[in-house]
């Protein structure tokens, strides 16, 4: 096991300078049992590997056998992958058909507790185990992985605090980094400190996985002798998808008006697309007060034209508890509204929908130079989010999105989303960097420098 290596090859080497080793020695009876246990758990661990199957339909099945050749012959790759490619639940079982996952298990991570689960739960359904056998998740205050935990998936901030107590995660045989274009201050500083790291593991994979949005970054940051990183583009599983603008009326200085204004410009959307597709409906709003208050909102719209027992409206947001996130993913047989943060954009993949509501909003952490604080102000989202949010209900069939504001709107907006670090408190950031000793932070291998200006 990669973890056991170091220690029992110091060990050998200590008692090798001392001469020609006595094999009835107790101290090398203890090292022989101790190597013998660590050949036993890799043999066990060999032996637990299931019959991988995997599903034609998903994309990212054609390009299985280009990535096992790649896993065995590059140290990091890069994995382009649309929405509905199927990266975030293949990607593992690949690294398992290229003989990863023995000698350390296949770290996993997801930007947001709430995929974390759904990615570990639809890994173990899918190798025919349990949770906390084969498939095992870590977030904040649950542990769910074992000594048989061949794929531990986890939030990017779990593997990033596990630096200090690993400090070559010799844990892990491969690592993969998903929805690194989301660029939280957890990613980039783990994107960091795997770069670094490589000269030191050179047997640890990396595989980044990113959407459509600039990953020549990521290939170039992690070039190697070889050359940059390899970017496999895997296509997604989608179909046309017919964009309307629909913006609301000028809005008013009366903030309970306004918030009247975008509870009924959701639900015309909403019974625009319940008559003109089919599916369920994805509603991105930015904050979990206004999918309470627009929950509350069309329930009584909809009792009105009486089809309240017909269309059921459900919330999602990263801090749902697993019972009432459990019920996304359960079959159903009426129309289904679904109110999602942005958690529902990129980082987990809701069944069944056919029509998109896109605000246009989003609540980001952004640090103000003037009056010195850290706020988290509600703002427009930029192209790259509004592409992916479209890119929702595509899936099934040809889908509609509905954006509530204007065409020329979309056009002026910024291309991508400012990566977390260039809008963060820079005093923040440094102290982040010293909790982790990460070491200067000029001298830390970041894809991004933090802005001078905070």
């Amino acid at each position: 096991m990669h973890s056991d290596r170091h220690r029992l090859r110091s060990q050998w080497q200590r008692s090798s300078q001392a001469g020609p080793m006595d094999t009835n020695d107790p101290y090398y009876q203890r090292w022989l049992q101790s190597a013998q246990q660590s050949a036993n758990l890799f043999a066990k661990r060999q032996r637990s590997v299931p019959e991988l199957q995997f599903d034609d339909q998903l994309p990212i099945t054609a390009h299985r056998q280009q990535l096992v050749e790649l896993l065995n012959s590059r140290q990091t790759i890069v994995v382009c992958g649309e929405t509905g490619s199927g990266k975030s639940t293949q990607l593992p079982k690949i690294c398992l058909q290229a003989g990863l996952g023995r000698a350390g298990m296949i770290g996993h991570t997801q930007p947001r507790r709430l995929a974390a689960r759904a990615v570990a739960s639809r890994l173990a359904e899918e190798l025919g185990s349990q949770i906390g056998e084969l498939v095992g998740y870590k977030i904040r205050f649950a542990d769910s992985t074992s000594a048989s935990t061949l794929v531990k998936v986890m939030t990017d901030g779990v593997l990033l605090a596990e630096t200090q107590s690993d400090r070559f995660l010799e844990q892990y045989d491969v690592i993969i980094i998903d929805e690194a274009h989301e660029r939280s201050l957890n990613i980039d500083f783990l994107l960091g400190y795997l770069r670094r790291l490589q000269s030191r593991r050179p047997e640890l994979k990396l595989v980044i996985t990113s959407a459509t949005i600039d990953p020549q970054r990521f290939s170039d940051h992690f070039a190697d002798a070889l050359g940059p990183a390899p970017i496999v583009h895997v296509s997604g599983r989608t179909y046309p998808v017919e964009i309307r603008y629909n913006p609301l009326k000028e809005l008013s200085t009366n903030e309970d008006q306004n918030d009247l204004a975008w509870q009924q410009s959701i639900a015309a959307a909403a019974d625009q697309l319940l008559e003109q597709s089919q599916g369920d409906i994805l509603v991105f709003l930015p904050t979990e007060r206004d999918i309470r208050e627009n929950s509350k909102y069309l329930r009584g719209h909809f009792a009105a034209h009486r089809l309240g027992g017909s269309v059921e409206i459900l919330p999602l947001y990263a801090r749902l508890s697993q019972v009432e996130q459990s019920r996304i993913f359960t079959a159903h047989s009426g129309r289904r509204i679904v109110l999602a943060t942005n958690v529902a954009e990129s980082s987990l993949t809701v069944p069944g929908i056919g029509s998109v509501i896109d605000t246009g909003l989003v609540r980001l952490s952004r640090y103000a130079s003037r009056s010195k604080v850290q706020r988290l102000p509600i703002e427009p989202i930029s192209q790259a989010s509004a592409n992916q949010r479209s890119g929702r209900c595509g899936r099934l069939g040809p889908g509609i999105c509905i954006r509530l504001f204007e065409e020329s709107d979309f056009q002026g907006r910024p291309l991508f989303t400012t990566p977390e670090i260039r809008r963060s408190d820079l005093a923040n950031v440094l102290l982040q960097s010293f909790v982790l000793k990460l070491g200067p932070l000029d001298q830390f291998p970041l894809l991004d420098t933090p802005n001078p200006e905070a």
